[in-house]
């Protein structure tokens, strides 16, 4: 989110900024008016300095290191109460932030996070954005991550995936995916009842959005807890929304949406094994298992191996092969809409199959005809038509 797009008509147009691409320009007076003003006992300047900063550190990783030094003043000044500041100067932390590992644990160590999580749950739906944003940012820092979590913003960020903005919302599962690779954090994630928030999200957004991914991160760690599982199931819709993103979500997507199902089927075949069926999720998985990541494909195998009727080998004249694994699927679900269309995609991926088989037969002749050869030939050097 560029939240600094997202609030500019909260800043209104008070201050002179008549002067300020020039100064841009020369970004080494720019900065050092900025420190000045930052530092000044006048609250309009410090105002002031905090407008330039955000602008000086939207795009340039350079002002960013160059006014490291304002990120203790700004944070001084968010922890005051003065409405009218509030905005600008976490704006200018967020981009201080943006990008800066250093900048980021600074922000944390100077005491920031006390007022932006008590922004998360203003009136002010601009503050709520740009609070959101922030967290969004310094959560990305693997330093945060424990002090973020212990310090209550977790509970926050669910309140806004349930009641915020569009924006906010994105934002919120954003920094909830960044927090959830910390273990203790993934337990407060789980404490807080937010898979039904996630899954909402999940049906509204596009498929192959960013958010998607975030959310099937999310529903992929939950899901490893019992709670998680049931919480998911028990959600209308729950299920089909990450089916969903299995058939139409980025590469990435994909391989959460297809991870988070196996895991539920290998916890318990018996009891997720209808319920994952039942939202015709047998094509996505056919396509996965040629157009996925290699985890992708790997994953799409194994869960439609525990989907057949026996998750073993049936016997040695019908070998355990994915068409066989398939065509058991199907003949149990023969009569539903997605039982023609997995006939049909099985149909292309033997053909592919043995088309491929061909080409690699025809290869290996070519390598092996010639009998003066030595047999170390490399078949892969050959070049391909």
């Amino acid at each position: 989110m560029d939240c600094s797009s997202s609030c500019s008509s909260s800043e209104g147009h008070n201050s002179p900024e008549a002067n300020f691409e020039a100064d841009t320009a020369r970004t080494p007076i720019a900065v050092r008016r900025a420190l000045q003003l930052i530092q000044s006992d006048h609250p309009d300047s410090k105002l002031q300095a905090a407008r330039d900063i955000r602008r000086l550190t939207k795009t340039s990783n350079r002002c960013r290191r160059q006014l490291a030094e304002a990120v203790g003043p700004l944070v001084s000044m968010i922890r005051v109460d003065s409405p009218e500041s509030r905005e600008p100067v976490l704006l200018a932390l967020l981009n201080l932030a943006v990008k800066d590992e250093k900048n980021k644990i600074n922000i944390v160590e100077a005491g920031a996070l006390e007022p932006i999580i008590s922004f998360l749950k203003s009136e002010n739906v601009n503050l709520q954005e740009c609070a959101t944003a922030s967290l969004l940012t310094l959560s990305a820092s693997i330093t945060n991550k424990p002090i973020i979590g212990s310090a209550g913003a977790i509970p926050a960020l669910v309140e806004i995936l349930r009641d915020g903005t569009p924006q906010a919302k994105a934002d919120a599962v954003m920094a909830l995916s960044n927090l959830s690779t910390h273990s203790n954090n993934l337990n407060i994630i789980l404490g807080t009842n937010s898979i039904p928030f996630i899954v909402d999200l999940l049906k509204t957004c596009k498929k192959s959005s960013r958010t998607a991914e975030k959310c099937c991160a999310l529903i992929e760690s939950l899901v490893g807890f019992d709670e998680g599982r049931t919480a998911l199931t028990s959600e209308e819709g729950g299920v089909l929304a990450v089916v969903e993103v299995l058939e139409n979500g980025t590469l990435q997507s994909r391989e959460h949406a297809v991870g988070a199902l196996l895991a539920m089927c290998e916890s318990d075949r018996r009891k997720y094994r209808e319920p994952i069926l039942r939202e015709g999720v047998i094509p996505g998985l056919l396509e996965l298992t040629v157009q996925g990541t290699p985890k992708s494909q790997l994953k799409a195998r194994n869960l439609l191996q525990l989907l057949r009727e026996s998750p073993y080998p049936r016997s040695e004249i019908q070998p355990d092969t994915l068409e066989n694994i398939v065509c058991n699927i199907i003949s149990q679900i023969d009569g539903d809409d997605q039982s023609g269309k997995a006939k049909k995609m099985l149909a292309e991926m033997v053909q592919v199959s043995m088309e491929q088989s061909l080409r690699h037969l025809q290869q290996r002749a070519l390598v092996c005809t010639p009998s003066d050869l030595p047999i170390a030939s490399h078949a892969s050097e050959v070049p391909s038509k």
